[in-house]
């Protein structure tokens, strides 16, 4: 893969046009835009979302007025899918550049900062003379696209707003702020003025996974993360999280990953 099959451009401007590049368009839009005009249909009030637009589209994003950068858009050439290390993502297999639909991905919370990240990172190494730089930049790709298929978001077609959608991403976004303090799907159903049965009806519908499973996803990602980075003991970090007891989170952290907790920290 060449570096120029692959550019970045920020979301800056109050109406920004379609480049011109003949290319394959991802547009990450991390603060809420007035909407998206797509072959003179628009759709409005988009945020925290990825979608992913074909070559053939005519489209334009109306950031508004405003202050400071909205995203990112990503063009591509159509070879990068080509590519073998990119060739056997999902991506591919479920064609999310067709030319029928225009597939949006909302994001988790805790995904769209890494994808700014990693779209940052691309840019930096376009504007870069580092040796290796291709391959470096189709690692990042290919990591890209490894989150955008990742369980804890939320996949859809932009033409579509179904209630179960809202739903599901109200749902992880209150997981997001709130798992230190609740465990139970009952908790966020209440909070949501839904039944437990409804909510995992529409996670499942939605994400084809259970509502426990991205409680438990999000409390297993941040004790990781606990136990890798910070000087926190075990049992702080147990309390931290909303555990009842340092022998209940260590079963819970063993029965998810197979290792104890003190392992993983010696790792």
């Amino acid at each position: 893969m060449e570096s120029e099959s692959v550019n970045i451009y920020p979301i800056n401007t109050s109406v920004f046009d379609k480049p011109k590049d003949q290319a394959l368009f991802v547009c990450w839009i991390q603060n809420e835009i007035e909407g998206i005009l797509i072959d003179g249909s628009l759709h409005q009030n988009v945020s925290n979302a990825i979608l992913f637009l074909n070559k053939k589209l005519n489209w334009k994003l109306i950031k508004g007025e405003q202050q400071g950068s909205a995203g990112y858009v990503m063009s591509m050439n159509p070879e990068v899918l080509n590519n073998p290390a990119l060739s056997k993502l999902q991506i591919n297999e479920i064609r999310l550049f067709n030319e029928k639909e225009i597939p949006i991905i909302n994001l988790s919370p805790g995904i769209a900062k890494r994808t700014q990240d990693i779209l940052e990172m691309i840019d930096e190494l376009l504007g870069s003379e580092l040796n290796h730089k291709d391959e470096a930049i189709l690692s990042l790709l290919y990591t890209f696209f490894v989150y955008c298929d990742g369980q804890c978001n939320i996949k859809s077609v932009i033409s579509e707003n179904g209630s179960k959608n809202t739903v599901v991403y109200n749902f992880k976004k209150l997981v997001d702020q709130h798992v230190s303090q609740y465990h139970d799907v009952s908790d966020y159903a209440r909070i949501l003025n839904i039944s437990p049965k409804y909510l995992n009806e529409c996670v499942k519908e939605v994400l084809d996974y259970t509502a426990k499973g991205i409680i438990s996803e999000q409390l297993l990602m941040r004790s990781r993360h606990l136990l890798k980075f910070s000087d926190q003991t075990i049992k702080e970090i147990s309390y931290n999280l909303g555990f009842s007891s340092p022998d209940y989170f260590s079963y819970f952290f063993k029965n998810q990953t197979g290792t104890a907790p003190s392992s993983l920290r010696k790792l």
